[in-house]
């Protein structure tokens, strides 16, 4: 799913922008292998972007044009992704009928899920198949993102010298990520991607979406947990939720406050699967896949796969990614691969791609 801009080359740098830091992925594919070709991140200063809306365009434009100039990247050409607020995405159903014949109705039917004027969105639909309890219905997956917040983004890329082509969704990047790397059986699967200040969550049935969710819930809120009860700074609160020590910190007392935010954090994740769950016939989900930078947090994946009694595992979004050793610091490359999941994931989009 993507909203298609602009331009006609398959050569696509992939650009993650996060709350602190944007991250760039360029990937090559020769003969049904995908190859790392440039890798950068780039930190950004606080309060660049707040609740994913560009308040520093200059900051963060300057923070892409560092990353493009110290990888020396040549196409022009970028693919990058949204979420947040301003992002609406649905499952409905309408009657069944041709790709053409939705594409011509399908804004009088977003009218009915969409809480901002038709005029003031970018539309985007994709068509999941007939309705299993229905086969006079199909299900559409419909996206729509406000005009205005599309447009600071691609602002930002302009400001740059770069051409935008693709709009994604955070957690479609995520998905293709998922189908390159990893064997699809059936299974229901969810993938979290846990950034600063938000998670994204998309669960995948037979390796389609079925359900998405992005809750404002994310690495940040261990860092002020840690700053509120110990005082510390916030360099300090980092190293401390990254497993550091801090002077003059009992151990145990910052173990108990990373603790509570870990069971804050999953029993957000629990109440979304088991909306899932709910609304789903009571399917259930049978693993779940994390990435963002909070997977780092020492202890997280054990304490989830307790509370959820499902199996948890850190996404390797770089795993079918052949890297050239010569060129990469293989060691460095792996200690980030979870930071890059949905930068890896805009890196796979094609111009046509649906």
């Amino acid at each position: 799913m993507f909203f298609g801009l602009f331009g006609e080359s398959e050569e696509i740098i992939g650009v993650d922008i996060g709350t602190r830091s944007i991250k760039l992925v360029q990937l090559k594919l020769v003969r049904g292998e995908y190859h790392l070709v440039n890798l950068g991140i780039g930190q950004l200063p606080a309060e660049a972007i707040v609740d994913h809306t560009i308040m520093d365009s200059a900051a963060v434009a300057q923070c892409i044009r560092n990353l493009v100039e110290s990888q020396s990247v040549t196409t022009k050409n970028v693919a990058t992704s949204v979420s947040g607020h301003s992002v609406i995405i649905r499952n409905i159903f309408m009657p069944m009928m041709t790709n053409e014949e939705i594409e011509a109705s399908i804004e009088w039917e977003a009218e009915q899920y969409i809480p901002f004027e038709i005029s003031d969105v970018n539309l985007d639909f994709q068509v999941l198949g007939p309705d299993p309890k229905d086969p006079s219905q199909t299900k559409v997956l419909l996206v729509a993102a406000k005009k205005d917040f599309i447009d600071d983004y691609l602002s930002v890329f302009n400001e740059c010298g770069l051409n935008p082509v693709i709009m994604d969704i955070d957690g479609f990047a995520l998905e293709n990520v998922y189908q390159a790397n990893y064997q699809q059986e059936g299974d229901i699967v969810a993938l979290i991607d846990i950034g600063a200040n938000t998670m994204t969550i998309n669960i995948l049935q037979d390796g389609r979406s079925v359900f998405t969710r992005d809750i404002q819930v994310g690495g940040n809120m261990f860092n002020e947990e840690i700053q509120k009860r110990l005082g510390v700074n916030s360099d300090e609160a980092e190293l401390a939720k990254l497993g550091g020590s801090i002077d003059e910190i009992h151990p145990q007392i910052l173990n108990d406050i990373i603790s509570d935010a870990m069971d804050h954090l999953s029993q957000e994740i629990q109440r979304s699967l088991d909306f899932f769950a709910a609304t789903s016939s009571d399917q259930k989900v049978g693993r779940v896949y994390l990435s963002g930078g909070v997977v780092k947090t020492p202890g997280l994946v054990n304490i989830l796969q307790k509370r959820l009694g499902t199996p948890v595992e850190i996404m390797n979004p770089l795993r079918n990614v052949s890297i050239d050793s010569s060129k990469f610091d293989v060691e460095y490359v792996e200690s980030v691969s979870p930071f890059l999941a949905i930068g890896v994931g805009l890196a796979m989009r094609r111009l046509g791609d649906k």
